[in-house]
């Protein structure tokens, strides 16, 4: 974490950023090897985005991303290359959400109260089905990595 959680055993400082982490997940098309990318829809806010979430106490980053990962879409993953860390104001709060890119390696999905569908996409019918735009640019981002991510 960083200097906003204070010391261990104390709450997060009201001022400081709500620290958060996710990927963009993708896999390769066993019939077409084309890639496709997983959204997860949170029925709570009736929007589309990636998988992520808050860091817990201690956390790091990436642990965050693939313990949400697994949560949201039970899926497991292997971690590739970071991808822009995204900021934005939620709740009045600032918030800032370290993303990596990251491949499926095998899972299931099983729905539950905070994700009740996962849609597997090529990467247009991705961008066009994400809630927010935030959201597309780490699509382009994922598509600007070498083709081994």
């Amino acid at each position: 974490m960083n200097g906003a959680a204070g010391a261990p055993g104390t709450p997060r400082a009201r001022n400081g950023p709500v620290l958060a982490a996710g990927c963009v997940l993708w896999r390769r098309s066993e019939y077409s090897g084309r890639l496709e990318i997983c959204l997860v829809h949170r029925p709570r806010y009736d929007d589309w985005s990636h998988p992520k979430g808050k860091l817990k106490r201690g956390e790091p980053a990436l642990d965050a991303a693939l313990r949400e990962v697994l949560e949201e879409t039970g899926h497991h993953c292997v971690p590739g290359a970071p991808l822009p860390t995204v900021r934005y104001l939620a709740n009045g709060r600032p918030k800032e959400v370290a993303y990596w890119a990251a491949e499926a390696a095998g899972g299931s999905f099983v729905p539950g109260s905070e994700v009740d569908r996962v849609s597997w996409l090529a990467p247009e019918a991705a961008r066009a089905r994400l809630s927010q735009d935030r959201d597309r640019e780490l699509v382009d981002a994922l598509l600007a990595l070498p083709a081994d991510h």
